[in-house]
């Protein structure tokens, strides 16, 4: 029964497993919240929705088990831009070897979508060579849930300067989106839902917008005017030649989740980029 799983959420507390945590609190699942903090105000915050913080450091076997044992459940996430594109792919293939040595039933791994396209990106590569160790390992089920870019990247000093959001793609160019928090929906639903999504690869998305629509949406929503402005790839890769490497990607190829099928199979009315730059501006968690 549901009541009787336990589930170990990597990445407890930031962006994509602190979501998870939250939607799937009281769905009838104990939770283990890793975090290499414990005693941080960001690890309490996800202790007061129920789950058991437990110590642990993806680069640290040893403390991988211990938060292993007894586990029927992971939800995988790996942070590129922390870890390095390398280090990522260590990360996420040491966890999920272990976790399937430690008997876990149903693996949830977060990948980025597109990652089966050949898109040739240096972060988005990783995580499909992660994806297809989870593959082999066999695991009594899976599921491979692949969300496109953050809504959360647009407010980041990557792309928003004081009033201007900058980025190196063409004022045309629509990209899909997702918030955060729907990443905890899709995410949940794999461990609610798990006998019918096991074996599943599922691109997920929410909206779709130009950088001009997003500027817009950030404008009406922060309660400030913010300019797009389309600026040289070159300037991007004078300090990442893989985000470089993404944003070229974007323009001449570019993600394709369904999200009307999405929302038609799952139920889920996903944020659209005004309702999430509105809660941005009332102090909304994400």
């Amino acid at each position: 029964m549901a009541n009787q799983r336990t589930v170990l959420i990597t990445g407890a507390t930031g962006h994509q497993g602190g979501a998870v945590a939250r939607v799937l609190a009281g769905k009838g699942f104990d939770i283990r919240a890793l975090t290499r903090k414990p005693g941080s105000e960001a690890a309490q915050a996800v202790a007061r929705t129920g789950a058991q913080i437990v110590p642990g450091d993806l680069n640290d076997a040893a403390s991988l088990k211990k938060a292993l044992a007894g586990a029927w459940g992971v939800f995988a996430v790996q942070n590129t831009w922390e870890a390095g594109v390398e280090g990522e792919e260590e990360q996420g293939k040491r966890l999920a070897t272990l976790a399937r040595e430690a008997g876990v039933q149903h693996f949830v791994y977060t990948s980025v979508g597109s990652a089966d396209r050949k898109t040739g990106i240096p972060h988005f590569e990783n995580k499909f060579r992660i994806e297809g160790t989870v593959r082999s390992l066999k695991f009594p089920s899976h599921v491979i849930l692949r969300p496109v870019f953050f809504m959360e990247n647009l407010t980041s000093a990557w792309f928003l300067n004081g009033d201007t959001l900058a980025a190196a793609m063409a004022p045309a160019t629509v990209l899909q989106m997702i918030a955060v928090e729907d990443i905890g929906k899709f995410g949940a639903r794999a461990f609610t839902d798990a006998a019918k999504l096991a074996g599943r690869e599922i691109d997920i998305a929410g909206d779709a917008v130009t950088m001009p629509q997003a500027a817009a949406a950030l404008s009406k929503g922060l309660g400030r005017t913010i300019t797009f402005v389309s600026i040289p790839i070159a300037e991007v890769r004078k300090n990442s030649a893989d985000m470089a490497i993404m944003l070229e990607w974007f323009e001449r190829v570019g993600y394709d989740a369904d999200i009307a099928g999405l929302e038609r199979e799952f139920g889920i009315k996903t944020l659209k980029l005004d309702a999430w730059a509105a809660k941005q501006a009332k102090g909304v968690s994400q």
